[in-house]
């Protein structure tokens, strides 16, 4: 090697963080940048991504779970005191709330004496895959599509310098999506932005525009295909930006992506394996220079049993820096240019996304092919999970290699992190006092222009910022969005009709034949969400499996209170509930169901599925769980066994 080579510049090292309280989350991002890492990337609690106040009945159980709560103004200077704004490059998940997201950042910003278009960074604002995979939408498509792209014509003219919208397909691969599926529903997606968009910017300024528009994206196990897909994503973007948009500066063309590796193929059994699953999926986004994430975020070795303790996110974030600066892979050109088995699969992975393009163009872009888009999750991520249970998907520790030594690393009470339980209660504090102390007349005025704006069509932002310098509340603009454009539920995914991709049903089904014929009807299942937790891939699954036992099924989607929960299993009548809950927040939201009811006099078996500790699992059990299914479970005949057993009026008898 040539002595002059320079050496590239390593990615945007950044670890995804945020929890409890805007003060704890402003602590472990001051020692979070202190160890090296050059870049925030925000989580935000869930009240905060669809909308709610910190005190209003859905967020009961949900604040500071998993992310930050921001509730107003006040919230937004905890969160960055000390940090100056204009010297950082933050990224924020936000996806429904986004627009007032930023109109906070933009306050606090301003208030540091900030020159805004200095401002760098991302929001998401990707509502789309929230529709397919994630659930923190709030209104319907079309309105939501307006809101993504008034974010994108408002920093087209204030803020030059920020990524008004980061295309996430991390999260359709988190829902089972395949790599040339990720491919078109993150392209697609892309391209509904910019048709809405070139309707707000100027001609001469949509491709700059075109040249902002970043993604995320993830990376599995197999990386040599996943490193494909990233050539195939850089090749398909300057195809569309060429073909569809005419952009002709190269510069605008790039593909820019950050991305988060696999989260779904981390493993409750043997976790330690997880260090070597999370390094080699980041060779994916590393190894092929053309094709190199701009930002890498890793999740930690222990997120499938709880919290990630900072000492977790120090080990990723090392993995990162070892990478960089220890070898010589920042030296040296591609390293797989003129590759023909690289080439082949790339060409391959190509042609299968243009196919789905195409699929997805037929019917109108993306907006309109929400539900067929969400379908094909289902059944990819059903065929996933059969492979998996079925052993032609290996997967160490879980369905080869079982035996072995116990992990030293998850002994203890301290092996995850436990969010502080004091949290909620001090975050709701603060918003009371926030309301108190406001000035009522402006804020009545800042919230009306803000409610007008949507309604009239005029660019959200704007009234945005105006409303969060008036100390207005997150749940207070999510209302107006509410109010202005209604509310949305979006499709399960889950068909009607049974399937036949998984073996060996038959005697499950001759089960539940015989248990409805002793029951005098159909064995019924009822699956439920609740809280704000809209991680549907488990609560899907179910779905789809019992249906296709011959389960009678009552699935509604994401989103219930525990109240709304109740009343629908004294409707409906199921022989089993099903709940599903990834949040952290189980015993809480499960605490509350099971004692309403109980007062209801409901004698229904309650199942419960999620991450969750054994004492927290314990704890379940004697509050009258029957059974906990934690992402160990994962042979779903199992737990399709228990419910057919859970609903045999034989066996409650012979108990």
């Amino acid at each position: 090697m040539s002595n002059t080579v320079t050496r590239d510049r390593p990615w945007l090292f950044r670890t995804y963080a945020g929890h409890s309280t805007a003060k704890a989350s402003n602590a472990l991002y001051r020692g979070n940048l202190a160890n090296g890492q050059t870049g925030l990337s925000v989580a935000f609690d869930l009240p905060t991504q669809t909308g709610y106040d910190s005190d209003h009945t859905l967020a009961k159980g949900e604040v500071g779970k998993v992310g930050v709560p921001i509730s107003h103004l006040g919230d937004m200077r905890m969160l960055f005191d000390g940090i100056p704004l204009e010297a950082m490059n933050t990224s924020m998940t936000i996806n429904a709330t986004a627009p007032w997201l930023l109109a906070l950042y933009i306050a606090v910003a301003e208030e540091q004496g900030a020159d805004i278009r200095k401002l760098q960074g991302t929001v998401q604002n990707d509502i789309i895959k929230e529709y397919l995979s994630r659930g923190t939408y709030i209104c319907p498509p079309k309105p939501s599509m307006r809101m993504i792209t008034d974010v994108a014509a408002f920093t087209r003219e204030n803020l030059p310098k920020w990524n008004p919208m980061n295309v996430c397909s991390y999260h359709l691969q988190e829902a089972g999506a395949t790599p040339e599926q990720e491919l078109a529903f993150a392209l697609a997606t892309a391209t509904a932005v910019l048709d809405d968009l070139k309707t707000k910017v100027d001609p001469q300024d949509f491709p700059e525009m075109v040249g902002r528009i970043s993604f995320f994206v993830n990376a599995g196990i197999r990386f040599i295909t996943e490193m494909c897909k990233m050539r195939a994503f850089v090749d398909l973007w300057e195809e569309i930006c060429r073909d569809r948009y005419g952009v002709e500066d190269a510069k605008y063309r790039r593909f820019r992506y950050g991305v988060q590796v696999n989260s779904l193929g981390l493993t409750e059994q043997q976790p330690e394996n997880n260090v070597y699953r999370i390094l080699i999926e980041m060779l994916a986004v590393t190894l092929s220079k053309n094709a190199r994430a701009r930002a890498v975020q890793l999740p930690a070795w222990n997120e499938a049993l709880g919290l990630p303790r900072p000492w977790d996110q120090q080990w990723s974030l090392r993995m990162q820096q070892i990478l960089a600066y220890e070898t010589d892979l920042l030296e040296y050109d591609d390293l797989f240019d003129g590759n023909p088995a690289i080439d082949r699969k790339v060409e391959e992975l190509k042609d299968l996304a243009r196919a789905e393009l195409q699929q997805i163009d037929a019917m109108g872009g993306a907006v309109n092919a929400i539900e067929y888009m969400k379908s094909r999750l289902v059944d990819a991520n059903s065929d996933r999970i059969a492979a998996i249970e079925g052993g032609t998907t290996t997967v160490i520790g879980v369905n080869q290699f079982m035996a072995g030594e116990p992990s030293p690393l998850t002994s203890g009470l301290d092996a995850v992190m436990v969010a502080d339980p004091d949290a909620e209660a001090d975050q709701i504090d603060r918003l009371e006092d926030w309301r108190a102390h406001r000035d009522s007349e402006k804020l009545k005025k800042a919230l009306q222009e803000l409610g007008k704006a949507a309604r009239e069509g005029r660019n959200i932002m704007p009234a945005s910022i105006d409303a969060a310098k008036a100390g207005a509340t997150t749940g207070e603009w999510g209302d107006m969005v509410r109010d202005s454009f209604g509310q949305y539920r979006g499709p399960t995914g889950v068909s009607a009709a049974a399937s036949n991709r998984v073996a060996d049903l038959d005697d499950i089904r001759d089960q539940v034949n015989a248990v409805s014929e002793r029951l005098g009807r159909r064995l019924s299942l009822m699956i439920g969400k609740p809280g704000l937790d809209g991680h549907s891939n488990g609560a899907e699954q179910i779905t789809a499996r019992a249906r296709d036992c011959g389960m009678a099924i009552h699935y509604e989607g994401i989103r219930l209170t525990p109240s709304e929960i109740v009343e629908r299993a004294e409707k409906e009548q199921p022989h089993v509930l099903g709940l599903s809950i990834l949040s952290g927040s189980h015993v809480s939201l499960v605490s509350d169901l099971m004692d309403m009811m109980q007062r209801a006099g409901l004698d229904i078996p309650v199942i419960v599925g999620g991450i969750i500790p054994e004492k927290d699992a314990d704890t379940l059990r004697r509050k009258g769980v029957a059974r906990v299914y934690t992402p160990k479970d994962f042979q779903m005949n199992v737990i399709m066994k228990d419910i057919v057993e859970l609903a045999d009026p034989e066996k409650v008898a012979a108990e």
